[in-house]
């Protein structure tokens, strides 16, 4: 009989293995035999898992995206004022967890399947809604809550943005491009400058944030 947690360690420890082949390797040569052979198992508990790669790919997605989200609701419960859940949403998405090469790299091969993949694309959707969701919350207590949304999309945009500069200062190698801390302060920056003027007196900081309420189960993507 197998300890309990096993399954889950081993899942845990092929899908690390997965995030590092694709950064060493590159996705097409990402292998079970590769990844297996990483994580000290054997292909075919990998298969035993996972079925094939696409449903390892599909689990690896959305533990990356499942750990963005529990780093964003870490922080939110941290905040206290709507412009500090601002800054926590910027420090989730933008920190040096997020930019590091090796989940920049899991990420950007993930976009290119999204086309093809309905489920990839589906942890995508989901991850952008909790995005927009969270940014929209914080914003109403800076701005009149009719501008909430359409400014929470500007700003998703802005962070999806620096992100990308900094996952392709990663790819190809420049030293000395986008780096977390620039991408960071360019984010605050912006809410300083572009809110400044705009802020509304706080409401209650206390009200509870749409990323610390516990997601629905919907088909194992939240």
């Amino acid at each position: 009989m197998p300890k309990v947690g096993m399954e889950e360690l081993r899942r845990g420890q092929l899908i690390e293995a997965t995030i590092a082949s694709i950064h060493q390797d590159g996705f097409a040569a990402t292998t079970l035999q590769r990844i297996g052979r990483r994580a000290g198992l054997s292909p075919g508990l990998v298969a035993h898992y996972f079925s094939d790669k696409t449903g390892l790919i599909e689990a690896t997605m959305l533990r990356i995206a499942n750990d963005l989200h529990a780093s964003t609701v870490e922080k939110l419960a941290a905040a206290r004022t709507p412009r500090e859940r601002l800054e926590a949403i910027v420090e989730a998405n933008l920190g040096p967890v997020q930019l590091r090469p090796e989940l920049t790299t899991a990420w950007l091969a993930f976009w290119a399947l999204i086309p093809q993949s309905p489920r990839l694309a589906r942890i995508q959707r989901i991850n952008e809604a909790r995005l927009q969701s969270n940014l929209t919350h914080a914003l109403k207590g800076l701005v009149p809550k009719k501008e909430a949304a359409e400014l929470a999309a500007g700003l998703s945009a802005l962070i999806d943005g620096l992100w990308l500069r900094g996952a392709h200062a990663h790819a190809y190698g420049q030293g000395d491009g986008m780096t977390s801390a620039d991408a960071r302060a360019i984010a605050r920056s912006y809410i300083a400058k572009f809110l400044g003027e705009r802020a509304v007196p706080a409401r209650s900081a206390r009200s509870p944030s749409p990323a610390t309420q516990q997601p629905r189960q919907s088909g194992g993507a939240t």
